[in-house]
């Protein structure tokens, strides 16, 4: 996958050279450079249109108690789509006009789920269950005494750095 995204890096700046030249051949050199700048435009435009609509969706979610995650992803997806509307060429700005486009972002968005390992958190309750490497303590269990120094559940008293390192033999007045 790695790969993958470096030559997309190494060869995009290429390929939007190569289709600028070959536009500019076509129509011209100014009406390229225009309509770059208007892709730009309409991208800024979408992306305030959209956005906003989007935002009211995942209020609406929100509001009726369910987890807006599809609406996270299709904003995401916005975002990703107004920069590549940004960004100069007639590559990323094709690629950032289909992502605008509501049933390509739920296509994507279904195939970058089904590919990813999500986990759902509710409550502060991730599912994990409790196991080694997990310290678990009550307030019964380790507290600060009224001298400032803390204590653990053997009542030394002694001054610790750490509930989880035993250093009784570190702190000696």
């Amino acid at each position: 996958m790695g790969l993958y995204i470096i030559a997309a890096i190494l060869l995009l700046p290429l390929i939007e050279i190569a289709v600028f030249i070959w536009v500019g051949g076509l129509i011209g050199v100014i009406p390229t450079i225009l309509l770059t700048v208007i892709t730009a435009l309409a991208g800024t435009f979408m992306l305030r249109q959209q956005g906003l609509s989007l935002l009211m969706r995942m209020q609406q979610e929100l509001d009726a108690g369910r987890s807006p995650g599809n609406e996270v992803m299709q904003g995401a997806m916005i975002v990703l789509a107004s920069i590549f509307l940004l960004i100069p060429g007639f590559v990323t700005d094709a690629i950032g006009l289909l992502l605008f486009v509501p049933p390509v972002r739920e296509a994507l968005a279904r195939f970058i789920i089904s590919r990813s390992n999500v986990v759902i958190v509710q409550n502060g309750q991730t599912g994990r269950t409790s196991g080694e490497g997990v310290v678990d303590l009550d307030a019964d269990d380790w507290s600060e005494k009224g001298d400032g120094t803390e204590g653990g559940p053997t009542g030394t008293g002694q001054p610790r750095i750490s509930p989880w390192k035993d250093d009784s033999d570190d702190t000696k007045p």
